[in-house]
C-alpha cells in the first residue's frame, strides 16, 4: 500500500535565484553567505554539481572544479517567500502532512489516491502545477512509498526532476544498490556505528534482525529503523524545541575578537527574542568559535531559568572572556561564531531565581520586541551590537524555517494600539 508522496525541491537555493534572475540560467552558480573564497557554498545549481561541487564545498575549491562558476550571496527572505507560495502550490494538488524542511515535505495518501496510478498523477500535478504557478527553474523530485522514510529514500533516487515509485513488492531488491549513508538516519557517527557492528553494506543491513538493529542504535530507534526498511507505517515520533542557535561567518576584513563580539551580541539578542516569541525560558547558554586553521573553541554555562535579554547577554560576555584565558584563542583570529539557549523550559509557570543580580527588564524586554517588529530588527537594540547592525543577517538551517515576522531585518507585526513609536534608532 502506497501511503506516502515524499516532494524533494531540487537545489532550492540557486533555482530560486535563476528562476529570478534569467542571465543565471544554465549556468553553473552557487550560493554562498558572502562573496569570498574562504566560506562555503550554501546550495549548488544542478550545473554546478555536474562539476561536482555541492553543497558546503569550499569557495575556492569550487573555482578549482567550475572556473566558471557565479558566486551569489544569499537571499535568505526571498527563500522563505518563495517556499510559502511553494507550499500554497502544493496544497492545492493535495494537503500537506508536514514540511520537513524549506525544501522538502510530504503528503500522506489516502483512500483513491493510494493506488500506483493515482499517486503517480499527483505527483505529475504537483510538478505541473509548480513550473507554471512559480517557474520553470522550480523542479522537484517526487518519491511515493509505503511510508515516508522510504518515499524520502525515493526522492534521492533520481535527481533532477525524478519521480521513483517503491511499492512493497519491490522491498527489499530496490533498496540493495544502494550505499548506507543513502538512508535518513544514517551519518557519519552512525556509520561508523554500523560498521563496528559488522554491517559495511545496505544488503548486511537489510539482511540484520531487530535485535542486531536495537543493539547498533542503542534502543527502540533500531526496532523503528527495521520495520522503516519493510514498509511498515511507522508513526513519526513527536519533537519538542530542545534548543534556539544562531551562527555567523565573519567577513575576512572583519575578523577579529572585538568584531566576533559584537555580531555576538547581535545574535544573541536575536535568539532572546526568539525565545520571548516561543514562550520559552533557557537553562543553558553557549558558545563557539571557530578560528583561522580550523580550529574550535567551545564554552557552556548552567543559568537559572531565564529569557531576558540583558542577562543572556551578560552570561555570552563570560563565556567569551573565559575563552580568551586561553592563549591560542586570544592570538588567532576568528573566523566564525555561534551561540546556543539550550535546555528549553515552558515559560509559563516556571519560577525565577530569588538570587539573580541583573536587573528585571520583562517589561523593557517585551518593549525593544514590538518596536523590532514594527521598525526592524536595528530600532532598538543593546549596545555591544552597535558595530554588527548589518551582520549576522537572518540563515535558514535544514531543519528551521525562519519565521519572517520574527526573524527577518524586516517590518512585521503590527504594534499594540497603545505602544509609542520612535522615529531614530538607537542602542539601549
Amino acid at each position: 500500500m502506497l501511503r506516502a508522496l515524499y516532494v524533494d525541491f531540487n537545489s532550492y537555493f540557486a533555482s530560486v535565484e535563476q528562476q529570478l534572475r534569467p542571465e543565471l540560467r544554465g549556468r553553473p552558480v552557487v550560493v554562498v553567505p558572502m562573496i569570498a573564497d574562504t566560506t562555503c557554498a550554501i546550495a549548488a545549481s544542478i550545473e554546478a554539481k555536474r562539476f561536482g561541487v555541492k553543497t558546503l564545498t569550499n569557495v575556492a575549491d569550487a573555482k578549482r572544479l567550475c572556473p566558471e562558476i557565479v558566486l551569489v550571496e544569499s537571499r535568505p527572505t526571498v527563500y522563505v517567500e518563495f517556499h510559502q507560495k511553494a507550499k500554497a502550490v502544493v496544497e492545492s494538488v493535495a494537503p500537506i502532512a508536514a514540511v520537513n524542511s524549506i525544501d522538502e515535505m510530504w503528503i500522506r495518501l489516502g483512500g483513491r489516491d493510494q493506488p500506483r496510478p493515482a499517486a503517480e498523477g499527483l505527483a505529475r500535478e504537483i510538478k505541473y502545477r509548480l513550473r507554471q504557478q512559480l517557474g520553470e527553474c522550480i523542479t522537484c523530485s517526487v518519491g511515493i512509498a509505503p511510508n515516508t522514510f522510504l518515499a524520502k529514500t525515493a526522492s534521492d533516487m533520481v535527481k533532477p526532476d525524478g519521480l521513483v515509485v517503491i511499492e512493497p513488492g519491490d522491498l527489499p531488491d530496490v533498496l540493495m544498490p544502494l550505499k548506507l549513508n543513502h538512508f535518513v538516519g544514517i551519518g557519519r557517527k552512525m556509520l561508523q556505528r554500523l560498521n563496528d557492528h559488522g554491517i559495511t553494506s545496505t544488503p548486511q543491513l537489510l539482511a540484520a534482525d531487530i535485535a542486531k538493529l536495537r543493539d547498533v542504535w542503542g534502543g527502540v530507534e533500531g526496532e523503528r529503523f527495521w520495520q522503516k526498511l519493510r514498509g511498515e507505517d511507522v508513526q513519526q515520533r513527536e519533537t519538542n524545541t530542545s534548543s534556539i542557535s544562531h551562527s555567523h561567518v565573519l567577513a575576512p576584513d572583519k575578523r577579529s575578537h572585538t568584531r566576533a563580539q559584537a555580531v555576538l551580541s547581535r545574535l544573541t539578542q536575536k535568539a532572546a527574542m526568539r525565545l520571548r516569541d516561543s514562550e520559552y525560558v533557557a537553562t543553558d547558554i553557549s558558545i563557539y568559535l571557530k578560528l583561522r586553521g580550523g580550529e574550535k573553541a567551545k564554552a557552556h554555562q548552567r543559568v537559572d531559568a531565564t529569557d531576558r535579554t540583558p542577562a543572556i547577554l551578560h552570561t555570552i560576555t563570560l563565556l567569551y572572556e573565559r575563552l580568551l584565558n586561553d592563549r591560542n584563542v586570544r592570538n588567532t583570529p576568528p573566523t566564525a561564531v555561534g551561540m546556543a539557549l539550550s535546555g528549553l523550559l515552558p515559560r509559563e509557570g516556571q519560577s525565577l531565581s530569588l538570587f539573580d543580580a541583573q536587573p528585571n527588564t520583562e517589561k523593557l524586554d517585551r518593549v525593544v520586541d514590538q518596536l523590532n517588529l514594527k521598525y526592524g530588527k536595528n530600532t532598538l537594540f543593546w549596545g555591544g551590537a552597535f558595530s554588527a547592525q548589518q551582520s549576522a543577517r537572518m540563515a535558514i538551517a535544514f531543519n528551521h524555517i525562519p519565521d519572517l515576522v520574527v526573524e527577518s531585518d524586516e517590518t512585521g507585526k503590527a504594534l499594540p494600539a497603545n505602544a509609542k513609536p520612535i522615529n531614530t534608532r538607537r542602542s539601549v
